[in-house]
């Protein structure tokens, strides 16, 4: 099996590992306008990343630990109202800047410029504060999910810590960075692949990544991949294959 980094619409990305096992990050999928059909119900899932506490992007956490049982990584706040809502899974809490790995997916939270809140019965809860992921394997081009996120200085200082390969940027403005922003996102990060999220699904966000491909450097722009929403790309030890 090859691995794999598909879009499953808005923010939500598959990794598929050579082993087959699956990475889902902010699973947002039964309710998801651009998700399609096919793909709403996955038939494995054995880790889930969450930026933040957004029904738009954990929305399927609770079908999928119900399902398959997965690890979950988010920062602690955000895996103690999960957990408490759901009332099982295996929630593994952390916070800015810390890294963890099991069964050989590393995973770092970064920070990211955004809100959290988590909608429960009892109203809107404190969610922790918002994340940007990191996913690492043996083998493969590690991957940064910026999350929802306008840009900031010290993504500077994720490119020197992390140096990751490949970088997932929001581009659809409104509730993240659009075009410019994401890229000079992209010109402090210079990963060998980037892909653009959070675009596409509402009428209220941007509806092509044309704007965003044109703000880019001449340097930049070949490393960018636009895959329609089901379309898995190859994921190789240097990027995007």
């Amino acid at each position: 099996m090859t691995a794999s980094i598909t879009w499953l619409g808005h923010a939500t990305f598959r990794l598929t590992l050579a082993d087959g096992r699956v990475i889902l990050i902010d699973p947002w999928l039964a309710g998801n306008p651009a998700c399609p059909a096919r793909l709403k119900k996955p038939d494995r899932c054995d880790f889930i990343c969450c930026t933040h506490g957004h029904s738009d992007h954990i929305g399927d956490v609770a079908s999928l630990v119900a399902a398959f049982n997965p690890v979950v990584f988010a920062n602690y706040d955000l895996c103690s109202v999960l957990h408490k809502q759901i009332g099982a899974g295996r929630f593994e809490g952390m916070n800015t800047g810390g890294s963890l790995t099991v069964a050989g997916v590393r995973v770092t939270l970064t920070q990211a410029f955004h809100s959290s809140g988590v909608e429960t019965a009892q109203g809107l809860m404190y969610g922790g504060m918002p994340n940007g992921v990191i996913v690492a394997v043996d083998g493969l081009a590690s991957v940064y999910h910026a999350g929802d996120t306008d840009v900031f200085g010290d993504m500077r200082l994720i490119a020197q810590l992390h140096a990751p390969k490949i970088c997932i940027l929001p581009i659809g403005d409104r509730f993240t960075m659009g075009a410019q922003g994401a890229a000079l996102a992209a010109e402090m990060l210079r990963p060998a692949a980037i892909l653009p999220g959070h675009y596409k699904t509402f009428p209220l966000l941007a509806q092509s990544a044309e704007l965003f491909r044109e703000a880019l450097s001449p340097t930049l722009r070949p490393r960018l991949h636009v895959p329609e929403v089901g379309q898995p790309l190859t994921w190789t030890a240097t990027g995007i294959g």
